[in-house]
């Protein structure tokens, strides 16, 4: 932890060298990310409810998933580049490191611009909890904090998939935009309303919707199962799967001889 927190520290000397660039990069992914609430405040200029959803309960949505992919982008961002690491050579150095290799990987980059989004995220989400009527208690206190914490294991996992595929392929398959960027953005909105196969797609394959649907119906006091409110920690089953792909595609890595 110490050693990890010491790469931190040279990141961020790093990314502040060139401070106007910075927070000009800050300031355009919270614009960026500021289109995605703007379609959602669109949407209810017209209509007042969707699926039986108000425009605050949207917002919560909005929020944590925006948190949870701000976070996993932000400290996971090594993945998402993957491809240009291997075709650089850059893995084949770390492969001789006495460290594990996702550590490495992992410490290589970390990118502080996606605290654009994640302070949009903030902001999104401290307004939608004190204005949707949820009645807080210890337990849902609790519930939040999984689905923050569930939803960035879920896209930290994507990431390192994205990033196995490439010990296959050399380049990433664009194909993995639709779970990473793409359940991001239909995230805005709960999951159930894209019908049911998606819905089943999300819990059972790809489990974003047990970060996202299935304890927003907790919090709402649509559902009073504890099931719903420990549905997050599924997602952390994701984790296992995806780290052994990755270890799958490690074994039968060869260099690129760069």
């Amino acid at each position: 932890m110490r050693l990890y927190l010491k790469f931190l520290s040279m990141h961020v000397k790093s990314q502040m060298q060139y401070k106007v660039s910075f927070f000009l990069t800050l300031l355009g992914e919270f614009s960026a990310s500021f289109a995605a609430l703007l379609g959602v405040w669109f949407m209810f200029l017209r209509f007042h409810e969707v699926e039986g959803f108000t425009f605050q309960q949207i917002l919560v949505c909005l929020g944590t998933i925006l948190m949870s992919s701000s976070l996993a982008e932000c400290f996971g961002r090594s993945f998402d580049r993957f491809p240009q690491m291997i075709s650089n050579g850059q893995f084949d150095r770390i492969l001789v490191r006495p460290r594990n290799e996702i550590l490495l990987v992992l410490w290589s980059e970390v990118d502080f611009s996606r605290f654009g989004r994640l302070i949009q995220a903030v902001i999104v989400l401290s307004y939608a909890l004190f204005t949707c009527g949820i009645g807080w208690t210890w337990l849902k206190v609790v519930t939040l904090l999984l689905m923050i914490g569930g939803g960035t294991v879920v896209f930290f996992c994507l990431l390192l998939v994205y990033a196995g595929i490439s010990f296959f392929t050399i380049e990433g398959l664009e194909f993995m935009n639709i779970l990473t960027h793409g359940g991001r953005e239909f995230g805005r909105y709960p999951y159930a309303i894209y019908g049911d196969r998606v819905l089943k797609f999300l819990t059972f394959v790809v489990p974003l919707a047990l970060v996202q649907y299935y304890p927003l119906l907790y919090l709402l006091d649509l559902e009073t199962s504890f099931m719903y409110m420990l549905s997050p920690l599924g997602g952390v089953l994701f984790a296992p799967p995806a780290y052994g792909f990755w270890r799958f595609g490690l074994r039968r890595y060869t260099s690129t001889g760069s």
